[in-house]
């Protein structure tokens, strides 16, 4: 029984914490100090219409490694399994751009080959308007599953910059990235 009020006692605190930011766009002002040293009228403060919306693609949201030698879609080869789960954003918009720190809970838990130890995922975050890619960030994302425990909660924090006035259809999207990663050039 105290297993469970301990599990629902973090989940709040992290679903708080996700509400606390969820709730927070703000613009940024500007007002310098003139020549007699009092403050000038403050630049207008910028508009915010929109806070673009964060999306878990589809097939991005679950990520897993396997033990070497385990053949991969083995469920007894599985070392770990991350997934990411509820999403927050928190819009900073100047006159230039707008910051998005982004958020999503996440969880992992140690799998048949796993146990404790530290796993790293790798975690994209893109923007998009329409068709256009406006930026697009690998993040190599660790967390750590305590000896004992078989599960860990993490929360995932990136902040991203796009320009002011991308558009209505400015869209962000989360995952992880299987993918091959970009390879450092020769010289």
């Amino acid at each position: 029984m105290e297993q469970v009020q301990v599990h629902s006692a973090g989940r709040l605190a992290i679903v708080a914490s996700l509400l606390v930011v969820a709730g927070c766009n703000q613009t940024q002002t500007g007002g310098a100090i003139a020549a007699g040293g009092s403050a000038s009228t403050p630049t207008p403060a910028v508009i915010q219409a929109v806070c673009p919306q964060v999306y878990l693609r589809d097939g991005t949201a679950m990520y897993r490694t396997y033990s070497k030698g385990g053949a991969k879609d083995d469920p007894n080869a599985i070392v770990y399994q991350a997934s990411l789960a509820d999403t927050t954003r928190q819009c900073i918009q100047s006159e230039t751009e707008l910051k998005v720190t982004v958020v999503a809970q996440g969880r992992v838990v140690s799998g048949p080959a796993g146990g404790a130890g530290t796993i790293t995922m790798p975690i994209r975050v893109a923007a998009t308007d329409g068709d256009k890619v406006l930026v697009s960030e690998l993040t190599q994302f660790p967390a750590e599953v305590q000896p004992g425990a078989g599960a860990t909660q993490f929360i995932f924090s990136k902040v991203i910059t796009i320009p002011a006035g991308a558009g209505n259809f400015t869209k962000i999207y989360l995952g992880f990235d299987e993918g091959p990663g970009q390879k450092p050039k020769k010289k």
